[in-house]
């Protein structure tokens, strides 16, 4: 029975006893703790955690699922797979034990005329939970199995939950005895390898506590509403329907095989090794196939990263088999052909799924031969030096340059007896993400590896860029990277870079920002362009997102930028070449251009300069370029040879490198200089230049920062609105205005003077009542007090000094004022030589005082100061100086 019909039986049997048939979720989870489906019951799960109520009491499903924690046992053995079916049936709060168990059995030993899969009953061995009677019972009173085939196993085989508190209970399953030939008897208990485990029927009856392990957790009680869950490996299944030894020689997975021996000339069964390359290009190609049809593209991370490193894998494999050219195509092809018949949508999506794996193909057989020789090399060098660990460093370039998964280099290291230094590699990847995040220029090169980039260049070629006479034109995509790597198409919702084979976008470059807008292909979908940059020379990058529809490699385009944005980076990019040329008239040829930034409506200009521009030579700047703006001088550009640009006096562009031809802009009689960028045509297509001030970058070099046009005026604008402001206030006119604000500034400083000036006296003049009014406590005479909020730290440290000096010398004395200044409470206090030969210490008292206030302090041991944070505990600060002071005479 081919694994199509074992699969159409299972949904069939169960939807005609009142299940609702659920199509098989997508490979890709819908729940963020996942990457991947890697179980049956993943799509319902919450409606088992009670989350969602589901919306049919009875359901039924064959979910797609890949699990990969064992990858590279994969093909060692014959158990081990990424991709399976798994064959279920669900009841929510409806059937339980018996009619889950009477289902099973019902359809596994059903003939095959009946609809059933024919097995014979008495090959079938059952396992149930060492304490569940009732389910023991069932299989032995209500079906008729023979105690004697009936086994009791504990919680780590035959108990069930999700690992976290929730839902769990105790599983019954159907295993198949596939006969002497595979080992011992004596059931599944004893040899799972003869005794194949088919079916497992779960049944949840009750909430499980917290707890680690299959077995180390509380049961808390009954679940109010019990529920089956139950699962059939569907290539198990088929394994002995189908009369095989193991899942590889099924139908869908044999056919591959097949096919690796056609391509190759190597049988399967003739030799361990070859078997085990077989192995790996058929799960791993079948996995791949479903993977790319549910929408996963190959990657550096997450879910694209084990569909690249399952690829590259099946692509070695084939290469160690002897294969030397191409071999994705037909290997999909077959797997198109037989996995077509369970989910036609495969076949539907042919040729994108085709597109996909070719060029993921490409991209690695590009880069593994030089990969292989590299790590061969390294090995070697390893081995020649007593070593059995290759170098972290190796590892690092095999991925960074030829985008070897760590994985593949540890496998191969693994065929020529060495190990891998993972930390090294890993600490190697980690520096460099980190150099990429710190470095926010880092964006030329998106997040693909430059070899990515270089291959689009190489196949093809530089990008003709239109935009300095179109802002739109059509043209074709013949490059696409999804998550930094090459793929033949892109989804909506996915960041993409998109390379044209022409262009009207302006990549970055030469200080100027790069266009945005829309690229629009003939199939509706549309990509919103944010950024382009040029990583690779010739070659523009458009970085965006897809908003509609999807793009593929190939499709035709129009591109559009925004019109918008391009005419305002264009008047600051020419207000840039007006500003460089007036500052070298106004300060000699020193005022090189060091670096500038032209953005929509504005820019800066960096420049050398030993000392600050005078406002004076500004304004002379801005009022020169303004008057060019008037005389409406033409903008031209002209490509030329270096030679000739430099005998016409062009000034070269910081940073920029220049082959044999250069184009250079003219601006009038006025400026001359090499250049890549965009400008107007007219200067008086700018409007307005207007100078914000310049400032001091580094050593010897300054900027000026600036408006253009519409932002120009408007700056200008709320100018005048705040000068119209002033003029009204102080009465006078503009002109007026820094002459008479000036006036006041100065009486207002000369007032603020003076009220410190009497402040400081009233504070003082209480220094005599303080001295007066001083406490004895025990023989010492304590001035503790309060006085007027607002007392600034340096008034109250003189009152302190003051009125301790109006104490006799010969008495000993503890002057200690508090005051509340902004609202947070300030002390001062000081002792004589009289009260320090007691023990009394400035500093030990102030600490005493500010940990009543909430705060910190210290000082000396005549005097010290400290502070806190609550003002209303001034009166018990003043209560604790006092209180150490009395202890002191005692």
């Amino acid at each position: 029975m081919e694994s199509a019909e074992i699969r159409r039986r299972w949904l069939r049997f169960f939807e005609e006893r009142g299940h609702t048939v659920v199509p098989s979720a997508s490979l890709i989870a819908d729940d963020p703790t996942l990457l991947l489906v890697p179980a049956g019951m993943v799509p319902f799960k919450p409606y088992f955690l009670g989350e969602v109520k589901p919306p049919f009491d009875r359901a039924v499903s064959v979910q797609k699922c890949v699990r990969t924690p064992d990858i590279e046992e994969v093909g060692k053995t014959t158990r081990h797979g990424t991709f399976f079916q798994m064959c279920g049936n669900f009841s929510f709060g409806d059937y339980f034990k018996e009619g889950a168990i009477r289902y099973a059995w019902e359809l596994l030993t059903s003939s095959v005329e009946d609809g059933g899969y024919g097995l014979d009953p008495e090959r079938l061995w059952i396992t149930v939970y060492e304490q569940d009677d009732e389910a023991e019972r069932i299989w032995r009173e209500v079906i008729g199995v023979p105690a004697g085939r009936i086994q009791r196993l504990g919680m780590g085989p035959n108990y069930w939950s999700m690992g976290v508190p929730g839902p769990c209970g105790p599983c019954s399953e159907i295993n198949y005895d596939r006969g002497p030939e595979f080992g011992e008897e004596g059931g599944p208990a004893v040899n799972d390898e003869r005794y194949v485990e088919i079916w497992n029927l779960v049944f949840m009856q009750y909430e499980r506590g917290p707890g680690e392990g299959k077995e180390n957790f509380p049961i808390l009680g009954e679940l109010p509403s019990k529920n089956i869950d139950t699962g059939l490996g569907l290539e198990r299944l088929a394994m002995i329907l189908q009369g095989v030894h193991n899942m590889y020689e099924t139908d869908t997975l044999r056919v591959v095989m097949d096919k690796g021996t056609e391509l190759t000339g190597v049988a399967y069964g003739t030799a361990q090794d070859s078997d085990v390359s077989l192995r790996v290009v058929a799960d791993h190609m079948r996995t791949s196939v479903m993977l790319i049809g549910d929408g996963v593209t190959p990657g550096n991370e997450g879910r694209g990263y084990v569909l690249r490193r399952i690829m590259r894998r099946a692509i070695r494999n084939m290469r160690i088999l002897g294969a030397t050219g191409p071999v994705v195509g037909e290997l999909v092809d077959v797997v198109l052909k037989t996995m077509g018949q369970q989910y036609p949508e495969l076949l539907t999506d042919r040729k994108r799924i085709e597109t996909v794996a070719l060029a993921e193909e490409a991209a690695f057989l590009k880069t593994l031969k030089a990969g292989t020789n590299i790590l061969d090399t390294a090995v070697s060098d390893t081995k020649a030096a007593g070593g059995e660990v290759l170098p972290g460093d190796k590892a690092f370039l095999l991925h960074d340059t030829w985008g070897f998964p760590i994985d593949l280099t540890l496998e191969m290291a693994a065929e020529q007896g060495l190990s891998v230094d993972e930390d090294g590699f890993r600490r190697l990847m980690k520096e460099q993400r980190e150099r990429a995040k710190a470095d926010a220029r880092a964006k030329k090169t998106g997040h693909a590896d430059m070899s990515a980039y270089r291959e689009v260049a190489d196949t093809s070629g530089s990008t003709v860029f239109t935009g300095y006479t179109d802002v739109e034109g059509e043209s074709t995509v013949v490059g696409l990277l999804v998550d930094g790597v090459s793929s033949p198409a892109a989804s909506e919702g996915d960041e993409v870079e998109v390379v044209l084979d022409r262009t009207p976008f302006y990549a970055e470059g030469g200080g100027q920002l790069a266009d945005s807008g829309k690229i629009k292909l003939d199939s509706g979908a549309v990509v919103e362009v944010r950024d382009v940059q040029q990583p690779v020379p010739g070659v523009s990058v458009h970085k965006g997102v897809v908003q509609v529809g999807e793009v593929t490699v190939g499709s035709s385009a129009y591109a559009q930028i925004d019109i918008t944005r391009r005419r305002a980076i264009a008047r600051a990019h020419s207000a840039t070449h007006l500003t460089h040329q007036a500052l070298r008239d106004a300060l000699g040829p020193t005022a090189a251009q060091a670096g500038s930034e032209n953005s929509p409506g504005r820019f800066r200009f960096d420049f050398g300069s030993p000392a600050a521009v005078p406002g004076t030579v500004l304004t002379d700047v801005e009022q020169k370029i303004n008057e060019v703006l008037a005389r409406e001088l033409d903008v031209t550009a002209e490509v030329m040879s270096m030679d000739e640009a430099k005998k016409q006096g062009a000034i070269a562009e910081f940073g920029e490198k220049y082959g044999d031809r250069v184009r250079v802009v003219t601006i009038g009689d006025f400026s001359k200089e090499l250049c890549g960028g965009t400008h107007v045509h007219n200067t008086a297509q700018l409007g307005l230049v207007k100078l914000l001030g310049e400032s001091s970058i580094g050593s010897g070099v300054r900027r000026v920062e600036a408006l253009v046009g519409v932002d120009a005026y408007h700056f200008l604008a709320r100018e005048h609105t705040v000068v119209s402001r002033l003029t009204e206030l102080v009465k006078g006119r503009p002109e007026e205005l820094p002459e008479k604000i000036s006036g006041m500034l100065t009486k207002l400083k000369e007032a603020e003077k003076e009220i410190e000036r009497f402040r400081a006296e009233k504070v003082l003049q209480a220094a005599a009542g303080l001295a007066a009014g001083a406490k004895d406590v025990r023989g010492v005479a304590l001035a503790a007090a309060r006085v007027p909020d607002g007392t600034s730290a340096d008034d109250l440290r003189k009152l302190v000094l003051d009125v301790r000096g109006r104490i006799p010398g010969d008495r000993p004395a503890v002057t200690a004022l508090f005051t509340v200044a902004g609202g947070r409470p300030l002390t001062v206090i000081a002792t004589n030589e009289a009260a320090r030969e007691r023990g009394l210490k400035a500093g030990d008292l102030v600490r005493a005082a500010a940990k009543t206030l909430g705060g910190g302090g210290g000082g000396k041991p005549d005097v010290a100061q400290g502070g806190g944070q609550n003002p209303d505990a001034v009166a018990e600060a003043i209560e604790a100086v006092e209180r150490l002071v009395a202890e002191s005479g005692k």
